[in-house]
């Protein structure tokens, strides 16, 4: 499992506020004292001028960690590079690389990741951004290469030719959760376990959704608020499912909902803004469901009438 700090910045979906920055640090040093070293970001994680926020504060935690880190594997940080249609050549991808190093006071990142695929609306950006991974794989400014939001057969491509130039694919980043798993996901899945690519299942909470801390009456503030008046409704049976096997393994829903993830060969990263957060989420670790309590939950998954809504950058 990693964590997932998309909302360290992120004022209008989040709510983040600056004085939330000592909370954070608490966090991460937490989580890092507990055995987890993934951190997931991007360059595009902060609203308005905060934009980058999320880089700048990870690598304030990392300097700023009172412990021992003593090599690389201690902490690798996953940031993500977004595909803006001004990022049209490969060198202009490298200098997105840079910039992030720069924020994040780094030599080199744990995993350099494509936010997105642009080969639905810009098929012919998408071959620049492609050797830019080539190039910041080649001139070590990252320790190894991923993607995030392609779906199977985009997948399939992109590894072909990030092979041909020698450079390996690490990660397939995706939405993945109870709430996320038809048939592009699963199909995903079996393309990464078949190539040797790891699934980074982010949102398996499903926005909060499956942490039963929500209902119809009790809604999140903000965006959100809208999403789950469409779905919340029908997930009575999924959750109804959620909460018996929790109370019967000791566990909070939201530890029985990452730890499915895990048992479905991924790595979870939830998100954390709180040491609340954190310290739940590290219950989802040191077990693992039944077979029966998986299938108990994917059928319940299923029978829901609306599913989480596909990010809209995700490929075929």
């Amino acid at each position: 499992m990693g964590f997932g700090t998309w909302a360290w910045g992120n004022q209008l979906l989040w709510g983040y506020q600056e004085s939330m920055d000592s909370e954070l640090q608490e966090c991460f040093n937490l989580a890092l004292r507990n055995g987890i070293h993934l951190f997931d970001t991007a360059d595009s994680y902060g609203t308005g001028k905060l934009n980058g926020q999320s880089e700048r504060l990870l690598g304030k935690f990392i300097r700023e960690f009172e412990g021992s880190i003593k090599s690389p594997d201690d902490v690798v940080i996953a940031t993500k590079f977004a595909a803006y249609p001004w990022r049209l050549t490969s060198g202009q991808f490298v200098n997105a690389c840079k910039s992030s190093l720069e924020r994040l006071q780094l030599d080199q990142l744990g995993i350099g990741q494509l936010h997105w695929s642009t080969a639905n609306y810009a098929p012919l950006q998408e071959r620049a951004l492609w050797d830019g991974l080539v190039e910041i794989y080649e001139k070590g400014f990252v320790r190894a290469v991923g993607v995030s939001n392609y779906g199977p057969k985009q997948l399939l491509k992109i590894h072909s030719y990030l092979a041909s130039k020698g450079v390996p694919l690490s990660s397939a980043q995706v939405q993945f959760s109870l709430l996320s798993m038809g048939d592009e996901q699963m199909e995903l899945k079996t393309v990464c376990d078949s190539l040797g690519i790891r699934l980074i299942a982010y949102s398996p909470l499903g926005l909060g959704m499956l942490t039963g801390k929500y209902d119809a009456s009790n809604l999140p503030k903000g965006p959100r608020s809208v999403l789950f008046r469409q779905i919340l409704p029908g997930l009575e049976s999924l959750l109804s499912s959620l909460r018996r096997i929790a109370e019967k393994k000791g566990k909070t829903m939201s530890q029985v909902a990452i730890n499915w993830c895990m048992c479905k060969g991924t790595i979870p990263i939830p998100g954390v803004k709180s040491i609340r957060h954190v310290e739940e989420n590290l219950g989802a670790l040191g077990w693992r469901l039944s077979p029966a309590e998986i299938s108990e939950l994917e059928s319940a998954a299923m029978a829901a009438p609306k599913k989480m809504i596909q990010n809209v950058f995700q490929t075929a």
